[in-house]
């Protein structure tokens, strides 16, 4: 996938949605699926604590997919580091955990996709990753496979990066960066018996001041018990949650300054997902202070009613957001057709679909192509957040394009009035080239 720029002028809408109408996201008023929206089921009404969790969460805004899979080594600390000098609003990573109970950030639960296990442990390479110690973990290269699927992104030094901790993104979310030793390896602080224990960090000197959230999802929660709590303390032991807001510390700015980021020093710098059942209900157990919880799910081919009852199970179990897919892949139908997103709105619940790769996407399915009579009716924007491997792609579709709409009179941002931030949280942000960044990062090619 490429980062693509195309920018459609009013002009042209009526053309473009007459080509365009058999799109997924933009269907017109004739139902294709049999029901009408008298068939739809009554919505259970949110809680007052969900509608307070809601109100600071902001809008509009970007969640550096894995930091990128597309510029740098996904889940690694150049993909974290690229993310929160480029500008995401929200750096995401998924949840792991090892033998001796360190939590990784890191997608998969096999670790011969993205890491050289089969030459580093050959008679292991079919083992879990919680099957690892860190330590064992430590000795795999997870950019190696990076450079040799990409080539046109490929740099010398993605080689030899690590395995992150939870507790990496959260220091890099603060403008740090890993203390290293000479040849490349971690500083780390063991116990008497020699057994890992935490990570040394030091000041990033290529940090720019933004101070990104941090969007956390635990995969296959099922299969580390209590992962959920093992998440709260740590977010709790790092700053990063506490049961009274007020004692949630506060991020250090660079020369004292904040940066054109700043959701790291809001209510809403956590948000965690998932698309387990069990799992929502154990995050929501888990934190005593409700916080942002997604629930995610996707290729929906339900019913209005069995939609209702998915939205219903959300709601009645806590969540906050509603994560459905968009049709990124073309065997994947989209969970946020427009009936669908109808009925999301009316719940109250805001919405971060998930991925977005190119800008014909991000129009798709923030109004242009769904307003004919040029409204600019924000309703028709199904995103409050997106998820995406292409964090300058995203700002420059939100710093330019879709403001581009608003400055004409067609303004299709969700508002951000209830927690006091501009609708275009992208408007102050600098536009950087993605190789740039990484170049100032220090990551060779």
């Amino acid at each position: 996938m490429k980062p693509q720029s195309r920018t459609l002028k009013a002009g042209i809408f009526a053309t473009a949605i007459l080509a365009l109408g058999g799109l997924s996201a933009c269907e017109d008023d004739v139902r294709t699926d049999g029901y009408s929206t008298w068939d739809e089921p009554e919505l259970l009404p949110l809680s007052d604590v969900q509608k307070e969790v809601i109100d600071y969460m902001p809008k509009n805004v970007i969640i550096a997919h894995r930091g990128t899979e597309f510029w740098a080594p996904e889940e690694s600390e150049a993909a974290m580091r690229w993310a929160r000098n480029m500008g995401a609003d929200y750096i995401e990573c998924d949840l792991q955990m090892t033998a001796d109970g360190v939590v990784l950030a890191l997608h998969d639960e096999s670790l011969l996709r993205t890491t050289d296990v089969e030459v580093i442990y050959p008679n292991r390479k079919n083992d879990y990753t919680y099957q690892f110690t860190y330590d064992e973990l430590l000795k795999l290269d997870i950019g190696s496979w990076f450079n040799e699927a990409n080539p046109e992104q490929a740099r010398s030094s993605f080689r030899g990066l690590d395995i992150l901790t939870l507790q990496d993104v959260l220091a890099i979310a603060e403008g740090k960066r890993i203390k290293r030793n000479a040849d490349g390896t971690r500083v780390v602080n063991r116990d008497a018996d020699g057994n890992y224990v935490s990570t040394v960090y030091e000041p990033d000197p290529a940090d720019n001041g933004n101070r990104p959230g941090v969007y956390i999802e635990t995969k296959s929660p099922f299969l580390f018990a209590g992962v959920e709590q093992k998440l709260h303390d740590i977010l709790e032991e790092e700053g990063w949650y506490a049961d009274n807001p007020a004692d949630m510390k506060k991020i250090a700015y660079k020369d004292g300054k904040p940066g054109e980021v700043d959701i790291a020093n809001t209510k809403a710098r956590i948000i965690l997902q998932t698309f387990e059942n069990a799992g929502l209900e154990a995050l929501v157990a888990a934190f005593p202070r409700r916080i942002p919880i997604l629930y995610l799910y996707g290729d929906f081919t339900g019913t209005p009613t069995s939609y209702a009852a998915l939205i219903n199970f959300a709601i009645e179990k806590g969540a906050t957001i509603l994560g459905p897919n968009i049709d990124y892949d073309p065997a994947a139908p989209s969970s946020v057709n427009l009936w669908q997103l109808n009925m999301c709105r009316k719940s109250g619940m805001p919405i971060h679909a998930w991925s977005f790769n190119t800008n014909e996407q991000y129009l798709k399915y923030t109004g242009p192509w769904c307003d004919p009579l040029q409204t600019g009716d924000p309703n028709l924007n199904a995103l409050d957040g997106s998820f995406t491997n292409l964090t300058d792609m995203a700002l420059r579709f939100y710093k330019e394009t879709l403001q581009g709409y608003a400055d004409q009179g067609l303004n299709y941002f969700r508002s951000n009035e209830s927690c006091g931030m501009p609708d275009n949280i992208h408007a102050i942000k600098t536009m950087r080239t993605p190789q740039d960044v990484l170049d100032n990062l220090g990551y060779t090619k």
